[in-house]
């Protein structure tokens, strides 16, 4: 999904095998987009959408900052499991997991850092708990 934080930007969702890059939106949230806006069929670069990613999508993060390999543990490429954190409104609540577990808000990737999408679904079934906050989510959020 797209953060609450860009809720007032128009957005998209993702396609399979696109490539997205962390982008500053104006409201100054971090968030997937287009790299060539230009190309797609949002004219103005002050419309660039934002692109959503449906929880348990796979991705592969390109271009991860040394500080956060080290503190994360993983290397500069690495396939991660996009995720909600939670369902509380006006919090953050987008971001990867990798294959270690550990867990990163978007929030804190860098501008530029290039996101392939491989799959919008994990394959397998979600886990309760998981399942339990996108069912939180949709009724806050979505009526």
């Amino acid at each position: 999904m797209c953060d609450y934080s860009l809720t007032g930007i128009p957005s998209r969702l993702a396609v399979e095998g696109e490539q997205l890059v962390v982008h500053r939106f104006p409201t100054g949230s971090l968030g997937l987009a287009s790299p060539c806006p230009s190309l797609s069929r949002w004219r103005s670069a002050e419309q660039t959408p934002a692109v959503c990613i449906p929880p348990g999508a796979r991705l592969l993060l390109r271009d991860i900052p040394k500080g956060l390999q080290q503190q994360f543990g993983v290397g500069g490429t690495e396939e991660v499991a996009f995720v909600q954190l939670s369902a509380t409104p006006y919090q953050f609540r987008d971001a990867v997991r990798f294959s270690n577990g550990r867990e990163i808000l978007l929030q804190q990737l860098q501008c530029g850092q290039q996101v392939d999408v491989l799959s919008l679904s994990s394959g397998d079934f979600e886990h309760e708990g998981h399942r339990r906050l996108e069912e939180d989510y949709q009724r806050i959020f979505l009526g």
